[in-house]
C-alpha cells in the first residue's frame, strides 16, 4: 500500500478538507499520515480520525513587526529537519499540504527528497505560507476560479472538498442537541474555529430583539462561552462544533459567518444563506473580505464589514437576509457544484 502524507494546521480551516479527503484516500487504496504542529488544533482533530500523526516545530510568518519574527524562523528551520525526518521514515508517494504555516518546512523537506507535493488554496489569493510553498508544488489546487491568475500554469480549479457527513444531518437530532421546541427560524452564527470576539460580543448584545423572532445556535469558539446564558429558552451555545456539525446545519435557516474560504464552501454547497463578516484588514491579509466580496458579486450572501459592526446594524442585515433567504438559496442552487472531492483524489492517484 502506498503511503501519502497530508499536512495542514493553524485553523480548523486548515483540517478539515483533508479530513474530507481521508475516506476516498484509503478507498483508492492510500495509507494516510499526517504531519502537524506539535500542539495545533490539527492534532486533536487528526486523532479523532485514527491517523498516525507526526508533530514537527513550526514558527508563524508574520507581514507585521514583532520579536517573535526573530525566532521564529529557527523553528522554521527546526521544523525543516523534523519533517525531513519524518518523510525519510515514512517514505510517501505523494504529499498534500492544505496550507497553513506549519506546512512550510514540510512542502520544503518534500521538495529536498524529491516527493512530489500537491498543494491546495482556499483563498482568492494565495497567503504567504502558500507563496512560499509553490515553488515546490507540482500541482495547486484551487478552491475560486478566480486564483487561477495568480497560481501559473500548475494550477488547477479544484473547488475545496466537504465532509460528505455535513450533508447528512438530521432534523430532529438537532433540534433534540439544541432543545428547541418551537417553530422559529434558526439562525446559526460561527465565528471560525478560535471564535470571534467582536462578533460573540455583538450577537449576545443583540439577542433580546432576536430571539423573539429567531431560535439562535452560537458556535462561539473554545473558552469563549457565556455561562450567564446557559438556561436562555431558544439559545444554544457551543465552545466548537464537530460531529453534531452536520446537525446543527440541517435546522439552519440563516448563517452569520466568517468569511473563511473552508467556512464558505461548506455555506456554498449546504445552500445556507448567509450575512458574512470577514476579518478586517488590520486584523489580516485582506483574504476574507476578497472572499466576501467575491460571493456578494454572485448574489450568495450579504456582508457586513467588522467597522461596521454594531448592534443595530447586526439586526438589521440579519433581518434583511431573512427576508431575501429564498433569493440567496437559488443563486446558490444555481451556481456550479463542481465535485471538489474527486477531482483531487484523481490528481493525488497520479502518483500512486
Amino acid at each position: 500500500m502506498n503511503t501519502i502524507v497530508l499536512t495542514g494546521g493553524g485553523t480548523a480551516g486548515h483540517v478539515t478538507p483533508n479530513i474530507a479527503l481521508i475516506p476516498e484516500l484509503k478507498k483508492n487504496g492510500w495509507d494516510v499520515k499526517y504531519i502537524g504542529s506539535y500542539q495545533g488544533i490539527e492534532k486533536d482533530l487528526i486523532h479523532k480520525e485514527n491517523i498516525p500523526y507526526y508533530g514537527i516545530a513550526s514558527g508563524k510568518l508574520r507581514r507585521y513587526l514583532s520579536v517573535q519574527n526573530l525566532k521564529d524562523p529557527f523553528k522554521v528551520a527546526k521544523g525543516f529537519f523534523d519533517a525531513y525526518k519524518v518523510l525519510k521514515k515514512v517514505k510517501p508517494k505523494v504529499v498534500f499540504s492544505k496550507g497553513g504555516y506549519v506546512t512550510v518546512p514540510v512542502v520544503l523537506a518534500a521538495s529536498t527528497l524529491k516527493i512530489p507535493v500537491v498543494l491546495h488554496e482556499s483563498d482568492m489569493t494565495p497567503g504567504l505560507a502558500n507563496k512560499i510553498a509553490m515553488k515546490g508544488a507540482k500541482v495547486i489546487c484551487v478552491n475560486f476560479e478566480e486564483t487561477l491568475r495568480y497560481v501559473g500554469n500548475k494550477g488547477v480549479w479544484t473547488g475545496s472538498p466537504i465532509r460528505k457527513e455535513l450533508f447528512e444531518g438530521n432534523r430532529e437530532r438537532g433540534n433534540k442537541l439544541c432543545g428547541f421546541n418551537s417553530q422559529k427560524p434558526v439562525l446559526l452564527m460561527m465565528g471560525g474555529s478560535l471564535g470571534s470576539v467582536k462578533i460573540n460580543e455583538t450577537l449576545r448584545k443583540a439577542l433580546p430583539d432576536l430571539m423573539p423572532s429567531f431560535n439562535i445556535i452560537h458556535i462561539c469558539g473554545k473558552g469563549n462561552l457565556d455561562h450567564a446564558l446557559n438556561d436562555a429558552k431558544g439559545y444554544k451555545q457551543f465552545g466548537y462544533a464537530g460531529k453534531e456539525l452536520a446537525d446543527l446545519f440541517a435546522i439552519t435557516d440563516i448563517m452569520l459567518s466568517r468569511a473563511g474560504a473552508n467556512a464558505l464552501s461548506e455555506i456554498l454547497a449546504l445552500n445556507i444563506p448567509s450575512l458574512l463578516i470577514p476579518l478586517s484588514q488590520a486584523a489580516s491579509r485582506g483574504d476574507q473580505i476578497q472572499n466576501a466580496k467575491a460571493m456578494q458579486s454572485k448574489g450568495y450572501c450579504e456582508v457586513l464589514f467588522e467597522e461596521d459592526l454594531n448592534e443595530d446594524a447586526l439586526i438589521e442585515k440579519i433581518n434583511i437576509l431573512y427576508n431575501n433567504r429564498l433569493d440567496y438559496r437559488m443563486a446558490m442552487k444555481q451556481a456550479s457544484q463542481i465535485k471538489a472531492i474527486d477531482k483531487i483524489i484523481n490528481i493525488i492517484n497520479k502518483y500512486h
